[in-house]
């Protein structure tokens, strides 16, 4: 881990790029040369995903969102019943280096959390879009998916906002 991190700070200082490399998977690409950034999902600019399977939307925090953050210590998730709105605030994720809030990138009822978050944090580390989803949302306005980014645009949002950091 540390000399992931280490590769990763150094890419940053040196700018080196690791774009879309289509050899390597088609089930995702490589951005930042460590996160990973996967087909099928949209990316809201504020680094969470969301994934539509039928009537349901699972939403979680990007590979990127993590990988910045740190070995996450602490997730806190509402109740299923209530509802969230596109941008708003629906819990928080504490990392070893901050705390965050992490907001929903659609609106609509929130059906389902992810209880193992409780007891195992870190599986947002280690699985973020698939052990490491938050919730599970029935979508209120299918419109908004629109307004989110697709793999490509979010790969170079993310370079860019590396960047300019």
């Amino acid at each position: 881990m540390a000399l992931r991190i280490w590769a990763s700070s150094t890419a940053n200082a040196l700018g080196v790029s690791c774009a879309s490399r289509s050899h390597l998977s088609p089930a995702f690409s490589l951005s930042r040369c460590f996160s990973t950034v996967l087909e099928g999902l949209k990316y809201a600019s504020s680094h969470e995903w969301v994934k539509v399977d039928g009537s349901v939307a699972t939403i979680g925090i990007t590979h990127h969102a993590q990988d910045h953050l740190g070995e996450v210590v602490f997730v806190e998730v509402p109740e299923p019943g209530g509802s969230v709105a596109q941008g708003s605030s629906f819990g928080a994720v504490e990392s070893v280096k901050a705390t965050s809030d992490v907001n929903s990138p659609i609106s609509g009822e929130i059906v389902e959390v992810n209880t193992k978050l409780t007891e195992a944090p870190g599986l947002i580390n280690s699985s973020p879009y698939e052990e490491g989803w938050m919730i599970k949302v029935k979508p209120s306005n299918a419109s908004e998916l629109e307004s989110l980014m697709g793999p490509k645009e979010y790969t170079k949002f993310c370079e860019e906002e590396d960047a300019a950091h």
